[in-house]
């Protein structure tokens, strides 16, 4: 990977904050808001006899922009549903840079939302992402990922998994740790993004902090939120540090140096460095650039 690929990939999505997509007032505060990026939900937090209009108001939103570089997705009700294929359909023509399908199960659900987006004139960078949140979800992640070319992000859905599970909320999250990797596999095996669960307790700060740090360790781009003040600690610890930054520069100028010289290897500060090592550091310092530049806007 070259440094230019890795800038052109890299999008922090270290906080994915949900907003009701009925409270316009909600919505024009989310421009203000120091969120990688926001869902603009027309599921779980709309009444049903507010969805069409909640659809009409988010669709609105959407094309009269305002958010900076804030990617801005659209949760659409299921595809079975009365509301989902008009969600779908609204969403395409809106150009939101995600649509994203809740309780998916299947390739096939993927498929069809595909179908949707390109009949209802949907542009090209508008991606699929899916929700995984059910066992059978779980157990299909594999497929799901493979679904489309338009697959962006697998985004898990930890509260009704425990819920169908029969499990608990627990601090270390053992009784979903195995969904969390199966997700991840999936995810990483065929070029996706993947973000971790909501953390439900607001007054639990230090609960919540350890939540994300758990989820960078597992892997997670970043972790999806439910209130603004997750916002501040979600940042800063899916974010790489000054530290691990300069370090991954160092890496890169000294491989480079040492490609210049013949060199398939190089130490740096006593330890072997190879080209796999270099990847990630172009992918860290990417990120790092790709957050210094959303938080110049």
């Amino acid at each position: 990977m070259t440094a230019e690929t890795a800038a052109k990939t890299a999008r922090p999505r270290r906080s994915v904050l949900y907003m009701p997509g009925s409270n316009a007032r909600a919505l024009e505060k989310a421009k203000s808001l120091a969120a990688d990026a926001l869902i603009l939900d027309l599921e779980d937090a709309v009444a049903p006899d507010m969805k069409a209009a909640a659809r009409e108001q988010v669709c609105r939103a959407v094309k009269a922009g305002g958010y900076g570089r804030r990617e801005l997705i659209v949760r659409v009700n299921g595809l079975e549903t009365p509301w989902g294929v008009e969600d779908v359909a609204a969403a395409a023509q809106a150009g939101p840079d995600a649509v994203l399908l809740p309780k998916v199960e299947s390739a096939a659900q993927v498929q069809q939302a595909e179908k949707l987006l390109g009949q209802h004139g949907a542009p090209e960078r508008t991606r699929i992402w899916c929700m995984m949140e059910t066992p059978k979800g779980i157990l299909h992640a594999e497929e799901i990922a493979a679904a489309s070319a338009r697959l962006g992000v697998l985004v898990m859905g930890t509260s009704d998994l425990v819920k169908d599970l029969n499990a608990q909320h627990t601090p270390l999250r053992l009784p979903v740790i195995t969904a969390l990797g199966l997700c991840l596999l999936a995810a990483r095996a065929y070029g996706l993004g993947i973000l971790d669960g909501v953390y439900l307790d607001l007054d639990d700060e230090a609960g919540f902090e350890a939540a994300c740090r758990q989820g960078l360790e597992l892997g997670f781009d970043g972790k999806t939120l439910i209130h603004p003040k997750q916002l501040d600690a979600a940042n800063r610890v899916f974010a790489p540090t000054p530290e691990q930054v300069a370090q991954a520069h160092k890496i890169i100028a000294a491989f480079d140096e040492a490609a210049r010289q013949g060199k398939a290897v190089v130490l740096v500060d006593g330890k072997l460095v190879e080209n796999l090592h270099v990847e990630q550091a172009k992918k860290l310092a990417a990120l790092a650039a790709a957050i210094e530049a959303m938080q110049a806007t």
